[in-house]
């Protein structure tokens, strides 16, 4: 039990479009992330997607409709909805979701998630 510093563990990786695990909360990974561009459009049948915007802004697109969302502000897109997040700026987001969920909602198409 320590506090973890999240700018720290944003600054050892890079890439965009791959959580790392920063910590377990009831069964669920704590992970960081930078968006930058498009994700697909993609949905997760059985778990509401988390999404809490730490730096940046954010667009989340479900449908015909485009939702900003901006440094500390978060989004829920329920089950079962199909969303594409996007950032034209490097974004970094904290997301939680159920331990083996994959970013893609598919896991042939998901990225690993390594612990930093």
């Amino acid at each position: 039990m320590k506090p973890i510093s999240l700018a720290d563990k944003l600054a050892r990786f890079s890439t965009h479009w791959d959580p790392h695990v920063v910590a377990d909360y009831n069964g669920n990974d704590v992970m960081v992330v930078k968006f930058q561009g498009e994700f697909p459009f993609h949905l997760h049948e059985n778990t509401d997607d988390f999404f809490l915007v730490l730096d940046g802004e954010m667009a989340m697109d479900i449908d015909d409709q485009s939702h900003i969302v901006k440094t500390g502000e978060l989004f829920i897109v329920p089950k079962g909805v199909t969303h594409r997040p996007r950032a034209q700026k490097e974004c970094h987001v904290l997301l939680i979701e159920p331990k083996g969920v994959p970013n893609t909602g598919d896991p042939t198409t998901a990225a690993p998630k390594p612990r930093i």
